[in-house]
């Protein structure tokens, strides 16, 4: 702050400077032991069967729903897959009956398993089904395991056990197992940039305890939601949400922290600079996070489970952290006194080193030919957004691994073996009144291979359909519509018509949550700007950046990872994230260059101040938030990796591009009507300086 003024209060401290810190740590005890069963809960209670992701209106998901009410309730359907390149010997062959025979006599099948061989001889399967399981997770994964301890290969017979039930097992172990690296992973980037923004020892140490505390408290809350409202926790939900507490707690932590010392070379005693550091930023922070909260909670409109349950999910990572970031931090901070700024500590009375500001460079760069950089910046946008024609199809289930599991090499082997027929069941529900007629229906669609009559109760009967095209391909899917038409009153499932439903929610979704993310925003903004013209220019903004993203996503995704699809769910989900977190940086910026208006400096000298005083801390934040997503990108499964990958890219393009140029560039080139139609929008608005409630710190 250079030669700003300083404050030394000469009463000594006042019971309440020395008594508060200690009963927001006493209070935050208290909380941490009332939650601490809770949040142990979450893991026990987050599913990840595919009717937990699934369309809550769907065909897929009543039939999913209508099986659970059978004997038996939800059919465990596995695939044994018997392959030589050579072709099968009758030596293998004997040894695929004898073994998926004593699989037969220690579980009860829903069928008697029929071989299936392929035309050119090398493979043979035999698909079975049991409903011994049931909906119970741990069950399946014991009878997974104990199938596959049975079905071995031996002199060049490769035996996989795959088919619906080996899926869901393979997808859970990898869901299960995220928890743990993710949080290490995560604690462990957040720490590393900590160590280099702060250059101390100790103070890093504060902010990444306390967004520990914010998640362990916000899986208490989660338990909460799920228990009272049957909120769907989902292995990507609670993933997501641990990333939001570390990304956007730290980002608070960092306008906290970097507010503070500012105030500590201003005012003596600890407890009155971190006061006033609160009332100078804590404003900005309340409303960054209000705007998050309000974008996630838009999907509370998301007809998808997971979608659906991510919405609240994140809100409530989002409102743990700032509750623990405006609480428990400054009275650890103020515990600690100056000390734990150690080597750099703020000494009173002393100035800030003044150092050649690199946005102050950025910022003259954008403020000497506006519109030229505008311009450019929305034609790099441009042309990168149109990569996004490249990228690859919809996502399917084989391919949601980074690393192959034996579910999948088992599809793999089944899809290259069988390519003129369909080797996953198709699952029917018809009324038992009319299983004849359904039967004989399903049978004359065109693209039915066979069908199978299954069990019949509580009014409804199961049949199995295979359909002559291979699992997922242009052909199943048009089999599948043709029976969901031809069908009255049946409900049309499985495997295939669930990735077929989720494709085609998410893009129903898209459709009622992106106009709502955009109202609620617009209006936030429009309520803390007091202004039209600023908002809409934040929102184009970040919708530039996002689809910015998502075509740089379209550029790697296939040639560099390797993926074979793109998650239905990437485009909303990466939407409503960017946006809403986007517009934080944005409300930043334009709250500091909103104050430099009211005090009387000219709309251009306002926006490069703005850039100059802003940029530093913006900057690290953003850096905190992109490296916490980008931890997405070292999980097993392709969607996290996809999701992590946009939004990281996202966040340092609206950083270091948009913020730092596009933004300033227009603001200035627009003068005064940035503000339109608001009080600062004419030019008497500014005459005489008046103070705003909201300052970010000077990094």
């Amino acid at each position: 702050m250079g030669a700003a003024q300083t404050v030394r209060t000469g009463a000594p401290p006042g019971r309440s400077r020395r008594v508060v810190p200690w009963v927001f740590l006493g209070m935050w005890v208290v909380v941490l032991a009332l939650a601490s069963p809770f949040a142990a809960k979450l893991a026990d209670v987050q599913k990840d069967r595919p009717v937990d992701y699934l369309p809550a209106s769907a065909d897929s998901t009543e039939v999913a729903e209508i099986q659970d009410q059978l004997p038996g309730g939800e059919a465990t359907e596995l695939v044994f897959v018997y392959h030589r390149d050579g072709g099968l010997t009758a030596a293998d062959r004997s040894l695929a009956d004898e073994q998926v025979g004593e699989v037969a006599a220690a579980h009860e099948l829903v069928a008697e398993p029929k071989g299936v061989p392929s035309d050119d001889g090398t493979t043979l399967i035999y698909p079975v089904a049991t409903t011994e399981p049931g909906q119970d997770e741990d069950k399946r994964d014991a009878l997974v395991e104990s199938v596959r301890e049975v079905a071995r290969g031996t002199g060049g017979l490769s035996v996989d056990v795959g088919g619906a039930g080996a899926l869901d097992t393979d997808a859970g172990e990898v869901y299960n197992s995220l928890g743990g690296p993710l949080l290490y992973t995560t604690a462990g980037v957040v720490a590393l940039l900590l160590i280099l923004i702060y250059r101390s020892p100790f103070l890093w140490l504060v902010p990444l305890a306390v967004a520990g505390i914010a998640d362990y408290f916000a899986m208490g809350v989660a338990y909460g939601l799920h228990q009272t409202f049957g909120t769907a926790v989902t292995g990507q939900s609670s993933g997501v949400m641990t990333i939001l507490v570390f990304g956007a707690g730290t980002d608070y932590a960092l306008l906290i922290v970097s507010r503070y010392r500012e105030e500590l070379r201003r005012i003596e005693r600890p407890y009155d600079a971190m006061a006033a550091a609160l009332r100078g930023c804590g404003p900005a922070v309340l409303a960054s996070s209000g705007t998050v909260a309000a974008g996630l909670l838009c999907l509370l409109a998301a007809d998808l489970n997971s979608s659906r349950g991510m919405g609240p999910l994140g809100t409530v990572g989002v409102l743990c952290a700032l509750a623990t970031m405006l609480t428990l931090l400054p009275a650890i901070l103020v515990l600690l006194g100056r000390r734990v700024f150690w080597p750099l500590v703020p000494a009173f009375g002393s100035a800030v080193t003044q150092r050649r500001s690199l946005f102050a460079a950025m910022g003259s760069s954008a403020g000497r030919r506006p519109l030229t950089v505008l311009a450019s910046g929305a034609v790099l946008l441009g042309a990168l957004a149109l990569g996004a024609f490249n990228l690859p199809g919809a996502l399917k289930q084989e391919d949601s691994f980074t690393e192959k599991p034996d579910s999948v090499a088992a599809m793999e082997t089944v899809a290259a073996a069988y390519l003129e027929q369909g080797t996953q069941p198709i699952t029917v529900m018809t009324p038992a009144a009319r299983a004849a007629d359904s039967l004989a229906g399903i049978r004359d669609t065109e693209g039915v291979a066979s069908a199978e009559r299954g069990r019949t109760a509580e009014g409804w009967t199961e049949i199995s359909v295979f359909a002559s095209a291979p699992p997922e391909s242009a052909g199943e899917t048009a089999t599948i519509e043709a029976l969901r038409d031809g069908l009255d009153g049946s409900y049309v499932g499985g495997s295939s018509a669930q990735q077929l439903d989720l494709k085609d929610t998410n893009a129903r979704d898209r459709t009622i949550v992106v106009p709502l993310v955009l109202a609620a925003v617009l209006l936030i903004l429009v309520a803390l700007l007091r202004s039209l013209v600023a908002p809409l220019l934040l929102l184009g903004a970040v919708v530039a950046v996002w689809g910015a993203s998502l075509g740089i996503a379209g550029l790697v995704f296939e040639p560099l990872f390797g993926f074979d699809g793109t998650d239905p769910g990437l485009g909303l989900l990466s939407f409503v994230f960017l946006v809403a977190l986007g517009v934080d940086y944005g409300i930043f910026l334009m709250h500091r260059m909103r104050e430099e208006c009211l005090n009387g400096a000219a709309p251009g000298t306002a926006a490069l101040t703005a850039l100059r005083t802003t940029g530093g801390v913006i900057a690290s934040a953003g850096l905190v938030l992109a490296a916490t997503f980008a931890v997405l990108t070292n999980m097993p499964l392709v969607q996290l990796v996809e999701l992590g990958f946009v939004i990281a890219v996202g966040v340092l393009l609206d950083t270091f591009l948009v913020r730092t140029y596009l933004v300033t560039s227009a603001s200035v080139a627009l003068g005064r009507k940035v503000w339109w139609p608001g009080a600062l929008s004419r030019p008497q608005a500014a005459a005489e300086p008046r103070p705003d409630p909201v300052r970010v710190p000077t990094p």
